[in-house]
């Protein structure tokens, strides 16, 4: 039998999503979100931008996920599950490494599993199924993003608060902050198309 890893040991950074009611219109759309397939890739602006953020992002996490097929399927899933709920991709990168360092067989003291270490309650509400899906990588994020999303909108926008609510410390800023400081350190990306060369005149030679 496999060992897990333990994540969020001590710590009250590491809190988790705390249940609450929500009304049944909410729920169906949290499930239907859930259900709807996955696209075939992620969105990008351009091929260049595609290239260059792939391997941006594959050499910054090659020390956590040294297996690069495994690394780039984690990086697709990762921009796709954010982009479709309108999140930037880089601050999913960064709530898993405080999360779960990239683990996906993490599992918290508080039972919370997975990379995004979502609670076992949400396969309840939202599936009925196992919660043992949410050690798949792909199922987790997309659990994880959706989660977030949702407590995006119930507070307006407001990633601050979205976040505590999250790590089931809203109100307090040590974990959003936490968040942030790994954005800022690992997971910032902006990119600039090159410039097009300029066209010929004809006589140029």
């Amino acid at each position: 039998m496999a060992v897990l890893a333990v994540a969020g040991v001590g710590s009250p950074v590491f809190a988790n999503q705390q249940y609450e009611p929500m009304a049944d219109h909410v729920r169906l759309a949290l499930r239907t979100a859930l259900s709807a397939p996955a696209a075939p890739r992620p969105i990008f602006d351009s091929v260049g931008h595609r290239i260059d953020w792939m391997a941006e992002m594959s050499r910054r996490l090659a020390r956590r996920v040294p297996d690069f097929t495994e690394r780039t399927e984690l990086i697709k899933i990762i921009r796709y599950e954010a982009q479709r709920v309108g999140i930037d991709p880089q601050i999913i990168f960064a709530l898993i490494e405080v999360e779960s360092n990239f683990r996906a067989d993490a599992v918290s003291h508080a039972g919370a599993i997975g990379l995004m270490q979502v609670m076992p309650f949400w396969t309840d509400v939202l599936s009925r199924g196992s919660s043992r899906e949410l050690f798949e990588p792909r199922v987790n994020i997309r659990y994880g993003c959706l989660i977030l999303r949702h407590y995006l909108d119930i507070e307006k926008g407001n990633l601050d608060r979205a976040l505590g609510r999250y790590n089931g410390s809203l109100g307090k800023m040590t974990y959003p902050n936490l968040v942030y400081d790994r954005l800022d350190r690992n997971w910032g990306y902006s990119y600039v198309e090159p410039p097009k060369p300029a066209p010929r005149v004809a006589g140029d030679f």
